[in-house]
């Protein structure tokens, strides 16, 4: 897939979640959200902030990533200064400083070519640091929606975060202090439209299969593996990645 059409799943993504708090009272920006400690304007102001850090990041400017971890004591207080920040204002101000950083965000991450790497964290591709950027609106967006009361719909943007779950195995073990098993790992999982999103050999003698919202909350660990029941992990490399499973930094 191209950059330009990953934009367009992140964008909306984030117009998915803005429109959910949109008309917010402003006591509802006050409601604690399953993130220990975090109510829903700590939520979007941490997005905020970090869509702000990708547009530095992308722009080498004075906030990239990897410069304001440099100066930061944990990766808790690199994650946290969007939060205090947000923390200073009300939230329907919280909510337009979000609205102001992810549109100029789609614009600067439409114009990268896909083959830019990114440097953030140990670095990725264009496309992969967008789906990422769309991971970490979705599964906040999780926390926002059980706040709020409000369902959450799956849809087949899922299979961003699928890729970027898989592929990020290897970081997920290094993170975890294992060596990942040996063997080839297929993962075979239902997208909300009925299609069927794959990865890895076909004849991988180590499956996972199952629902995508499933995996994708798995992997952003929002459920628990245990209480997956619609997943299925065949073999030693299948249970070891459900395991250790981690989609973020």
């Amino acid at each position: 897939m191209s950059t330009g059409a990953t934009v367009a799943d992140l964008a909306a993504e984030q117009d998915a979640l803005h429109d959910c708090v949109a008309e917010l009272a402003p006591d509802d920006w006050l409601r604690p959200t399953p993130a220990r400690g975090w109510d829903v304007r700590d939520t979007i102001s941490h997005l905020a902030d970090t869509d702000e850090m990708a547009i530095d990041t992308v722009r080498d400017g004075p906030r990239a990533l990897n410069a304001v971890a440099e100066l930061a004591a944990t990766a808790d207080d690199v994650t946290y200064q969007g939060v205090l920040r947000g923390r200073r204002k009300p939230g329907a101000a919280c909510m337009a400083w979000w609205e102001g950083a992810f549109r100029e965000e789609r614009d600067v991450l439409a114009a990268l070519d896909p083959a830019t790497r990114v440097p953030w964290g140990i670095g990725m591709r264009a496309t992969s640091f967008v789906s990422a950027r769309l991971m970490e609106t979705w599964a906040h967006g999780l926390d926002v929606r059980a706040a709020l009361g409000l369902e959450t719909v799956d849809t087949d943007r899922l299979a961003h975060v699928a890729w970027l779950a898989t592929r990020a195995l290897p970081y997920a073990y290094t993170v975890a202090g294992r060596t990942p098993p040996d063997g080839a790992l297929r993962v075979e999982l239902s997208l909300p439209s009925g299609a069927t999103w794959e990865y890895g050999p076909p004849d991988a003698p180590h499956r996972i299969t199952g629902p995508a919202g499933e995996y994708c909350r798995v992997f952003v660990r929002r459920l628990s593996p245990a209480s997956a029941r619609g997943l299925r992990a065949d073999g030693e490399v299948a249970r070891a990645a459900i395991e250790v499973a981690r989609a973020y930094l």
